[in-house]
């Protein structure tokens, strides 16, 4: 009887939830914050643990918190005590702190500045796993008037068409144009491909006289600038 009262008498272990309320949110780490949103763990395993089994799922771009980009729903419910909704709001999670994050960006976004532009499109754009190529339509003013998607391609390709971009142009009632897209592996240095694309569209661009101002490539928290580098 009096182990029994011991042992309930023993401090009960913080949780996550409750570092929060005690510390506050910038002192749980990666895992404990996941912790928080799962709020529930499995038979024999604690959020904590699960969490940290979400941060070091394999993969070359997806390990740490930024692997909630690259991992798909299955591969989350792999891991025993996620299902589909705890899955589901992870990758909602990381959604959100995109969104977040090029919010934030818009605020010092400024289209005759390559690198407000690449950094305001930096977290939509460095975590494809595809390449996605950008057009954006400007006005008198270098102010965007929209975007459009061109093309996804393959896991290093797209393919890009001159005539659906003045199309696009002509339609939108742009002034100036301007080509962004990924590069999935991380190194936005342009190829062969991607200087022979820009020159095609650049001579496209005088005839039509529509001109292309910039194409800025997007790496992983880099990027290249025609404009920047004196191609255009």
């Amino acid at each position: 009887m009096e182990e029994k009262q011991k042992q309930n008498k023993r401090p009960r272990k913080e949780g996550p939830y409750e570092k929060y309320l005690r510390q506050g949110a910038q002192q749980l780490t990666d895992a404990e914050l996941l912790a928080v949103i799962l709020r529930t763990g499995t038979v024999g395993e604690d959020t904590v643990s699960i969490a940290q089994k979400v941060l070091a799922l394999p993969g070359e771009r997806s390990r740490g918190i930024l692997g909630l980009h690259h991992v798909s729903v299955k591969e989350l419910m792999g891991i025993r005590g996620i299902g589909q909704v705890k899955a589901i709001k992870l990758k909602c999670i990381a959604e959100l702190s995109s969104r977040i994050a090029q919010e934030k960006a818009r605020e010092t976004l400024q289209m005759t500045s390559p690198d407000t532009v690449a950094g305001y499109y930096m977290e939509r754009l460095r975590h494809c796993e595809r390449e996605r190529v950008l057009l954006l339509l400007l006005d008198g003013r270098n102010r965007l008037l929209s975007e459009h998607v061109l093309s996804e391609g393959t896991v290093n390709a797209s393919l890009v068409s001159a005539r659906e971009i003045f199309l696009t142009a002509l339609r939108g009632g742009a002034v100036y144009i301007m080509l962004l897209h990924n590069h999935p592996g991380g190194d936005p240095t342009p190829g062969r491909q991607d200087i022979l694309t820009t020159e095609r569209i650049q001579n496209a661009a005088a005839l039509i006289e529509i001109p292309l101002i910039d194409h800025i490539i997007i790496g992983d928290k880099n990027y290249y600038s025609f404009k920047e580098m004196g191609y255009l």
